[in-house]
């Protein structure tokens, strides 16, 4: 018999003490609904889900931005279709003066609406806003002081804000490929049936020519047979001008009648006359290098950063070969980057170039003439195509946000779920 100690007694308090343990756990679980309320309950298990509920609020604050990136994008793209709807009023205008129909005081009221027109363009571009960013001023994309020689401006993700200034010479345009004919003067009839071999960027058409036919028939016939170039007959100069549709250094045509003197009687083409286009050139900026697509100019390299930049080169007025740009600038701004993803570097960016009246080439609209309103269509359609442009580059980013969107959403409800089977209580099994 044991006096000094009650062993029954210890045995009793020891299990009352694990009963009371194994209760409160319990009750902690119940009353929490976590199977893990600290360290102690699963120490692998928390710092799991610990990683996951750092991603989970990531993930549901990246679609929280997306749907602001939207918003934005939004208010930037209503705001530009009002902007088009200006321009295609511009247009009617323009279309509308160049009639001479109208007298001199027609076309200056005329010339007042587009004043004010041009005036509300650069009104909207400066005023619009979104928590207090300018969107259509370039300070989020792209703008120059030379919109009569730069147009279509565009940048990658990878190009860096920044100043480039073009220095030393200016650009020489895109050519196309253009063949003359000289025809016996006085001539302007196919003298005996034969045919023409054309050979425009590569593809080979004979075209039949018939005795007595004339020269401006058979210019048409030629351009709507010939993909990719036209033919035009000058009855003045006695001249046949076969020329590609497009400038640049693709493009090549030959021309060759197949027997001697059948064109006009006299003369020898049955040796073919070729030519072919040239890309544009000249451009030049310090640690820049371009490479040239027809008048369309790319970015290649250098150490200023402004890889992936590209842009339209346009002549001077009055003018087809040469685009003065010396002392030009481009302004390149930092764009936009919208944290779509809950980790570092899951993002996306988004520019938005000048939309004010300068950089759309429309600021300095002149109706008041039929030569001004003819070139005011011209500059108009070339601004619209902008803003179409703009347009649909931003509704493309905004259909990848809404997809983001769907994504984030999707990943965040499926990590939610492995995420509580690893944290959340089993209310059978707890209780």
């Amino acid at each position: 018999m044991i006096i000094n100690h009650n062993i029954a007694a210890l045995n009793t308090h020891r299990q009352m003490g694990s009963a009371q343990s194994a209760q409160m756990d319990s009750m902690e679980k119940l009353s929490s609904g976590l199977r893990i309320n600290s360290a102690k309950d699963d120490a692998a298990g928390l710092t799991i889900s610990e990683k996951m509920r750092g991603q989970i609020r990531g993930l549901e604050q990246g679609s929280r931005n997306a749907q602001d990136g939207i918003s934005l994008i939004q208010t930037a793209e209503g705001t530009l279709s009002v902007t088009q709807d200006i321009l295609q009023r511009m247009r009617e205008l323009s279309v509308q003066s160049a009639n001479d129909t109208n007298t001199a005081d027609d076309r200056a009221e005329i010339q007042k609406e587009i004043s004010q027109l041009t005036e509300e363009v650069d009104r909207i571009a400066n005023t619009t806003e979104f928590n207090s960013k300018k969107l259509l001023t370039g300070e989020i994309g792209t703008k120059t002081n030379d919109s009569q020689n730069i147009t279509g401006l565009s940048m990658s993700s990878s190009t860096q804000a920044g100043t480039l200034t073009f220095i030393n010479s200016n650009a020489t345009l895109a050519t196309k490929a253009s063949v003359t004919l000289t025809a016996t003067a006085g001539v302007n009839t196919v003298d005996k049936s034969d045919s023409l071999t054309i050979i425009a960027n590569g593809k080979t058409y004979n075209v039949g020519t018939t005795a007595g036919q004339t020269y401006d028939d058979l210019a048409k016939k030629i351009t709507s047979t010939v993909d990719g170039a036209t033919a035009t007959w000058d009855s003045t100069a006695g001249t046949f001008k076969f020329e590609s549709n497009d400038a640049n250094a693709d493009q090549s045509i030959s021309v060759a009648e197949t027997t001697l003197g059948a064109l006009d009687g006299t003369k020898d083409f049955t040796t073919a006359a070729t030519d072919t286009g040239s890309n544009a050139s000249g451009l030049d900026a310090a640690n820049t290098t371009f490479s040239y697509e027809g008048n369309k100019v790319t970015v290649t390299g250098g150490s200023a950063g402004f890889e992936g930049l590209t842009f339209n080169l346009k002549a001077d007025v009055g003018s087809t070969t040469t685009a003065t740009v010396i002392g030009s600038t481009i302004d390149v701004s930092d764009q936009l980057t919208m944290q779509i993803g809950s980790n570092e570097g899951q993002s996306i960016s988004i520019n938005i170039n000048a939309m004010d009246a300068s950089n759309l080439g429309v600021a300095d609209i002149d109706v008041t003439t039929h030569e001004g309103a003819s070139s005011a269509i011209t500059s108009i359609d070339a601004a619209i195509k902008s803003v179409s442009s703009e347009r649909s580059k931003l509704g493309a980013v905004q259909n990848r946000l809404e997809h983001s969107i769907n994504n984030l959403n999707t990943s965040a409800e499926n990590l939610t779920a492995a995420e509580s089977r690893i944290r959340d209580v089993d209310y059978a099994e707890a209780a």
